[in-house]
Formats: C-alpha cells, sequence, structure tokens
C-alpha cells in the first residue's frame, strides 16, 4: 500500500521502458541476457531478468525494482536499505538488496532503483499451524531488531498520515456521486472521530508495515519478505493483526499460535490488541485514498476497474458503517470471554 500524500499527482511512468530499464542496469555492470519479466506491483515497476556480472560463467537471475518518484525522499528509500541490511545480519529471512557499484540504491534518468537477488517461493498457508508458528518466529526476530533503534525519516502510522491526509484526498476528489456524498463524508468523520479516541500506542518500532500473506513467501526454512517497501514506525500489532480471520474465537486462537513463538524473541504488550480496529479502519480509509490518488496511472484503470463506480461508493459506505460497529464493540480478548 502507498504513503498518502496531499497531492493528487500521478507520476507517469511511460518512461520507463525497456531501453531505460537495460541502460540503467548496465550502468551498474549487469549484462542483461534475457527479456524483461513484468512482476505483479502497482506503485512501482518491477521486473525479474537474467544478467551476467563481471567476469561471471553463468548468468543469474534477479529482481530490479523501480521506485515511483516523489513517494518517498532519498534518505526514507535509504533507511529502508538499511533496516533491511540490519536484518539480513540478525538473520532475519527478509530479502535485501544487492550491493552494486558500491551501493544499494541507484540513480538513472530520474528514476531510483535497486537489484535483489531473484527468490522463489510458495504462498503463506494462513491456516496452517507450522506455517503460523513459523510466522511468529520470524516477526518476533523482526521486531527484536525494529525495537533496537527508531527510524529517523520514515513515517509512523498516525491519524494524521493514514485517515486525515486520507479524508482530505476522498473529499476532494469529485469521485464520491452526489447521492452518496453526505452519507460517505457522515460515516468516514464517525470512523475518524472513534479512531481518534481509541488509537493511543504506547511505543512505536520499525514494522514491515505491510504484513499480510499476499507479501510473504514460504519455503522449507520458512517464510520470508521480498522487501521493505512500506517500513515505517507503529505498534507491533501492525505486522500481526492482518493474520487474522474468522470470528473472534478463530482469531484469539491464531493469534494465541503466532504469540506462543513470538515471544520466545519479543515481548507482545497484550494491551495493543485494542489498536486492531483502529488499524483496521485506517488501512480501509488509506486503501480508498490510494486508489483515488493513483487513478491516473494507466495501470490501475486496468487493473481495478471496479473503482470508480457507483457501486464502489455504494459499497464503501457500508463498509465504514460495518466499521463503526466493529470500533464500538469489546476488543478481542486473549481471555475467553463468557
Amino acid at each position: 500500500m502507498s504513503d498518502i500524500n496531499s497531492s493528487m499527482a500521478s507520476f507517469d511512468f511511460s518512461t520507463l521502458g525497456p531501453d531505460l530499464i537495460i541502460d540503467a542496469l548496465q550502468h551498474i555492470g549487469l549484462d542483461v541476457s534475457s527479456g524483461l519479466l513484468a512482476l505483479n506491483s502497482y506503485e512501482n515497476r518491477v521486473y525479474q531478468f537474467s544478467a551476467y556480472q563481471g567476469t561471471a560463467a553463468t548468468a543469474a537471475k534477479y529482481v530490479v525494482k523501480f521506485y515511483r518518484p516523489q513517494r518517498w525522499s532519498l534518505a526514507q528509500l535509504e533507511e529502508e536499505h538499511l533496516f533491511a541490511f540490519e536484518l539480513a545480519a540478525a538473520d532475519v529471512p527478509v530479502v535485501a538488496p544487492l550491493l552494486l557499484a558500491d551501493k544499494s540504491l541507484h540513480h538513472y534518468q530520474g528514476f531510483y532503483f535497486a537489484v535483489f537477488p531473484s527468490r522463489g517461493g510458495r504462498g503463506l498457508e494462513t491456516d496452517n499451524e507450522q506455517h503460523l508458528a513459523m510466522l511468529g518466529r520470524f516477526l518476533g526476530r523482526l521486531h527484536q531488531v525494529g525495537a533496537a533503534q527508531p527510524f529517523q525519516y520514515r513515517p509512523s502510522f498516525s491519524i494524521e498520515n493514514q485517515l486525515l491526509e486520507s479524508q482530505t484526498i476522498l473529499l476532494d476528489s469529485g469521485f464520491i456521486p452526489n447521492y452518496l456524498q453526505a452519507s460517505f463524508t457522515s460515516s468516514l468523520q464517525q470512523v475518524i472521530n472513534l479512531v481518534s479516541a481509541q488509537y493511543k500506542p504506547k511505543s512505536l518500532i520499525r514494522l514491515h508495515g505491510d504484513c499480510h500473506a499476499g507479501n510473504l513467501f514460504y519455503v522449507d526454512q520458512g517464510p520470508f519478505f521480498v522487501d521493505l517497501d512500506d517500513c515505517r514506525m507503529g505498534p507491533a500489532i501492525q505486522d500481526l493483526w492482518m493474520m487474522l480471520s474468522g470470528e473472534q474465537r478463530q482469531q484469539r486462537d491464531t493469534l494465541e499460535l503466532i504469540l506462543e513463538e513470538y515471544e520466545q524473541h519479543c515481548d507482545f504488550d497484550p494491551t495493543e490488541l485494542k489498536l486492531i480496529e483502529p488499524l483496521r479502519a485506517m488501512r480501509m480509509v488509506q486503501y480508498m485514498a490510494w486508489l483515488t490518488k493513483r487513478w491516473q496511472d494507466p495501470a490501475f484503470p486496468m487493473n481495478f476497474p471496479w473503482f470508480n463506480t457507483d457501486k464502489y461508493w455504494e459499497q464503501q459506505c457500508l463498509v465504514l458503517k460495518e466499521q463503526l460497529f466493529l470500533l464500538q464493540q469489546a476488543p478481542l480478548s486473549l481471555v475467553p470471554q463468557y
């Protein structure tokens, strides 16, 4: 998910053609020997390829990521890479960018980009107890490193970043149909009011930030993330709650299984459970604003054809009302309630 800024401008990736990509890779010493395979990424542009490096006799597989300009600052991108290197040094399974030409972040023709080793794996199964236990160990180790020091430049999960800026984008967009504006605006404001009253984390640590099953891969040794594109400061529960689904009993059982391994490496504060629904609301509203903000990028109408229809905004009005109800319920508890 993207960082929501107040600007509605959308950078045009049309200049990022195959010739520019290959020239950029050659500029840092990679001799591309295969075609470029576009990988699934909406916010950035990501390609898999094979290339020779230096005097290597055989080609190796790599992945190059061209970052969306004007999204992150240079300091924020460098901080992401430093966090990846710190995790890798602690044997936390995150695929860190490669050092090529003595650096990991490169600049070419207006684009920042990084190259990663190509790693394959299976999707994480959130109903597999063994997978969840390994995920708990992994996240415990990741948060142990993440708590060691704060980010200086990456943003934090906050009411301002996730809700207020998103509210401005949504209400100024002109996308919400006239007949829904009053209902949508009222429900959104009620959500913001409740979340503002409830989201009061005691501590913030460096997080993956977008920890859901689609961003995880699994090999026999355990799960791993391919990058840290959305890393930021936030409460630890942010990297845990998206693995929970179903009724409260099922969510509690899943969380207890994860925490049994997680707490071998990192303490968990159970008072953070009350942050789950506020964080869910923040993600929900930010996602709407992200689609709104990126709609001028040709990749978005192609991949999200249902967005910006009357039906979509009708559904979002219902979703906001459902979330209002959840925000008013008792939070998830690790102690069964009878």
